[in-house]
């Protein structure tokens, strides 16, 4: 098994959660598809849900809270990027353009966190390691195994990812359009425009990848229990795919891939 047991690089994809309308919904949803187990964790962090397979954290799943006096936010997977320095990271996403949307704060004692939206939109966390890193297991079926940032401009996103988070943009050899993201010589994402089977007026966005043993069996097992398909599964080049919806709303995508992964290590 991909265990991670050491600090994320900083611009890596660390942890990813889910804002839900209905957070049990939700934990007996991926609990189903994707084996996690959790429930509504303690009131002190906002019954915050730590998922966890086969022992060790894969992802979270909170209920959505709208600020006093804000709508409330939209029911979507957020990705989060490592930081040495979450107050350093949000200077730095202000000065390349971006906004933050939360400014950093405490967690407890495992970490430190800021939520922000890159110049074209996108929103995203930044996560500054204490007691916790992130996922702790990665690259295995029903845990994280890519992020991919799909964007309205991929020149402004690129030429703010690097300043503000360290996370490099270079093209890919046979994939026109499509753009690896880098932390040194080390792939750990993607981006690309917006794909054209998103609804129009669909948002800049960071895309979640889940790892399946089988994406044909999982999209079925997904509309099923309520969840709706946005593009079939179809075949590429890192393996086979489908973008889906889970029964709130949620986006995200499962792969059953040989190639397509996430660092499991610094």
């Amino acid at each position: 098994m991909p265990v991670v047991t050491d600090p994320y690089k900083p611009g890596t994809p660390c942890w990813v959660d889910l804002m839900a309308s209905d957070q049990q919904a939700a934990l007996d949803f991926y609990r189903d598809l994707f084996g996690w187990q959790g429930e509504v964790g303690p009131a002190e962090f906002g019954g915050y849900a730590v998922c966890m397979l086969n022992g060790r954290p894969v992802a979270g799943i909170m209920a959505r809270m709208a600020p006093e006096g804000q709508p409330e936010p939209p029911v979507a997977w957020t990705t989060y990027l490592a930081s040495d320095d979450a107050d350093a990271a949000r200077a730095a996403i202000a000065a390349a353009g971006g906004t933050v949307l939360y400014d950093p704060m405490d967690v407890g004692t495992i970490g430190r966190m800021l939520v922000a939206a890159d110049p074209t939109g996108a929103v995203f966390g930044v996560w500054q390691a204490m007691d916790f890193i992130g996922a702790g297991v990665v690259n295995e079926p029903g845990a994280l195994v890519w992020n991919e940032l799909n964007t309205a401009d991929t020149d402004a996103a690129g030429g703010f990812y690097q300043p503000a988070l360290g996370l490099r943009p270079a093209t890919i050899q046979g994939m026109d359009g499509y753009f690896s993201l880098n932390v040194g010589d080390r792939t750990v994402g993607g981006m690309q425009a917006l794909p054209g089977y998103l609804a129009p007026g669909t948002p800049s966005h960071w895309m979640t990848y889940f790892s399946v043993d089988s994406t044909d069996s999982t999209v079925d097992a997904l509309v099923k229990a309520g969840g709706s398909v946005i593009q079939p599964a179809f075949d590429m080049q890192s393996g086979r795919m489908a973008v889906v919806q889970d029964p709130q709303g949620a986006l995200f995508a499962v792969i059953e891939s040989p190639e397509a992964q996430m660092p499991d290590s610094p």
